[in-house]
């Protein structure tokens, strides 16, 4: 007997533990090859964004403009980023009838596709054999390995500490209506290219202490720079103290209040 909708559903969305194994195999031998690219809402995150425009080899903020749609969501910080489709096929821009033209640097939906993460650690299928007929193919994966080659983890960590921004504003109502600091944090964490500019063109290493194999790092490693923009972020919005001002900078104290 052929299962309703609600079962498949039921089905895909059953809950496994990294150590599950599941069928899964996609290229163009499977019929319904990058139909899964088609119609979807990518959110992108920094890191994200700072792998494809590399890909591409186009600065940060040309990559925003051409290819991403930002969306404001009322009382956050953090606007919406998402990948923007063609707006005629609804497909990815970065997909041909031969595959994904920056595979090697697709996002994390993309690497973790057929599977979802739950929020409690655990794992489901996004989607059940009748939409995706790589299911139905006889490659078995364990899940824990499948993310180690698909490259899961370093996305991981980097969203993992984008969170550690995202989960505190999601918690409380930082009192913002300044536009400037708007900008500033979607630069820090989106632009990479311009925060870049901002931190070597700007004051900003005559009022930061950095040593200065740290800024030769900075200098030649966007990775580390997306790093330090996480903890530039903190400092400002949360008062964290992620990074040391220098003495010169600091505001002179009032004799008279002892």
């Amino acid at each position: 007997m052929e299962k309703s909708d609600s079962q498949k559903t039921d089905t895909a969305r059953a809950r496994m533990d990294a150590e599950h194994a599941f069928h899964f195999d996609c290229g163009p031998h499977v019929p319904c090859f990058t139909q899964c690219c088609q119609d979807v809402t990518i959110v992108l995150t920094p890191y994200d964004v700072l792998r494809l425009k590399n890909a591409l080899e186009i600065p940060s903020g040309e990559f925003l403009d051409t290819y991403t749609v930002i969306i404001p969501r009322e009382n956050r910080l953090i606007p919406m980023v998402v990948l923007k489709m063609d707006e005629d096929t609804k497909q990815c821009p970065f997909v041909t009838q031969n595959g994904c033209t920056v595979y090697a640097d697709r996002p994390w939906p993309c690497r973790m596709y057929p599977l979802d993460m739950n929020d409690d650690g655990t794992f489901s299928l996004i989607t059940d054999p009748s939409r995706c007929k790589g299911l139905t193919e006889n490659r078995t994966h364990r899940i824990s390995g499948w993310l180690i080659e698909q490259g899961v983890p370093i996305y991981d960590e980097m969203n993992h500490l984008f969170s550690q921004i995202t989960a505190p504003l999601q918690a409380q109502e930082l009192d913002i209506d300044n536009p400037k600091i708007y900008k500033m944090t979607f630069m820090a964490l989106y632009n990479l290219d311009a925060f870049r500019r901002f931190v070597f063109e700007s004051s900003f290493l005559d009022r930061f202490d950095l040593a200065p194999a740290a800024i030769e790092k900075l200098k030649r490693s966007d990775l580390e720079l997306l790093k330090f923009s996480f903890d530039w972020v903190k400092f400002g919005l949360f008062g964290q103290k992620t990074l040391h001002v220098r003495e010169s900078a600091m505001p002179p104290t009032d004799p008279s209040n002892g």
